[in-house]
């Protein structure tokens, strides 16, 4: 059998080394060390918008400190999309709080602002006015972010983006991960670049940042001794893994570049299947770095489904993967509050997630087409 098509795997630049070799030269293999101030840096001087970050040890664990850092607590409520990830509404819970979900956008796929508003003014109503709302870029494809960032000032509620995918796209030229009061973004193995599992939380002020690193470090307060006046985590990133990191921002154009050709090559493959929709911006707006091109099956016009198209593909041992199932149906959210209708359960049964790594091959490309032709839409 021939090797296999990987759904996104970690593509090197092979500057990773170089600075890996730094940290056991001086052995900095803690979490701190240049690389990790280094990775920082770099990561607010690619954001260039007066923001401040601090490397963790995954997104979750980035979310769960902004979340702490708002103030969410026990019997509070936040509101997250459901179209999404787990890891999204996950650290809500951690906490003691109760999540909230809201139905996506049909074209954009992800948070419904309509929605957003209606689930605010009902909860209020109910005096449960959420503490935040986590807004998700799925796929790299960035949220509306206009009418979301006004209705969370409208009603005076923090937001939080998760970038976790979302590393280089924009939105009206301005990158993801500098609308929200915090953002976060992830570098796990699957991602457009990657410090082999890792995260890293952007907020608003030194100070935010002096905070996220002081809660991920366990809390230890300033004193000669071990002492802690608050709950800490052991969250932050190690220098070793902040050294790939590092090489890893080297190469982030070409990365978004090289996805955003993945996505070109699907466009031409499906152009004349009526029954393919991929998922594109939907106006110049919108600039998505691409990280998973993905599609939906039209079910009037083919009664193909997702799950046929998917063993095809693992036929000849390709990867790929449903859309997220939303967070509303998953047995762990069973008792939590949605509002919506049902586009996102429509993605979820619809759709599918294609090879979209940087390192696939013209020799890739011509075996993903093959399955493509013979498959009968």
């Amino acid at each position: 059998m021939d090797s296999k098509i990987w759904l996104s795997s970690p593509h090197m630049g092979g500057m990773e080394m170089k600075y890996i070799q730094e940290a056991f030269d001086n052995n900095w293999v803690a979490p701190l060390g240049k690389n990790v101030d280094e990775f920082e840096i770099a990561i607010e001087t690619y954001l260039q918008d007066n923001k401040f970050v601090a490397a963790l040890s995954s997104g979750t664990a980035a979310l769960h400190l902004a979340l702490i850092q708002l103030g969410v607590g026990y019997g509070d409520e936040v509101i997250c999309q459901s179209f999404t990830f787990s890891a999204s509404a996950n650290p809500i819970k951690y906490l003691g709080a109760t999540p909230v979900f809201v139905d996506s956008d049909p074209v954009n796929w992800n948070m419904s602002p309509f929605f957003l508003e209606e689930a605010i003014k009902d909860r209020i109503s109910k005096n449960k006015k959420p503490k935040a709302v986590i807004v998700v870029h799925l796929y790299g494809m960035p949220a509306l972010m206009d009418e979301i960032t006004a209705i969370c000032s409208k009603y005076e509620i923090p937001l939080i983006e998760d970038s976790a995918e979302a590393l280089g796209s924009t939105y009206k030229n301005k990158k993801c991960g500098t609308f929200g009061d915090f953002a976060i973004l992830s570098f796990n193995g699957n991602k457009i670049i990657t410090t082999s599992g890792g995260g890293a939380l952007v907020g608003p002020t030194k100070e935010t940042k002096e905070k996220t690193i002081f809660l991920s470090t366990q809390a230890r307060d300033n004193a000669p001794h071990y002492q802690h006046s608050e709950i800490g985590y052991n969250y932050r990133l190690s220098n070793i893994c902040a050294g790939i990191g590092r090489g890893q921002m080297e190469v982030l154009s070409d990365r978004i570049q090289q996805r955003r050709a993945i996505n070109n090559f699907y466009k031409d493959v499906f152009s004349n299947i009526d029954a393919i929709n991929l998922f594109s911006e939907a106006s110049s707006d919108f600039f998505s770095n691409h990280w998973l091109s993905s599609i939906t099956i039209d079910k009037k016009v083919t009664t193909r489904t997702n799950q046929e198209l998917m063993a095809a593909f693992a036929e000849e041992n390709i990867e790929t993967r449903p859309l997220w199932k939303p967070m509303h149906l998953q047995p762990v959210f069973n008792d939590c509050q949605y509002y919506g209708e049902t586009v996102s359960e429509e993605l979820f049964t619809a759709g599918l997630c294609l090879p979209s790594g940087s390192n696939i091959t013209n020799d890739d490309k011509n075996r993903i087409y093959e399955v493509i032709s013979k498959y009968q839409f």
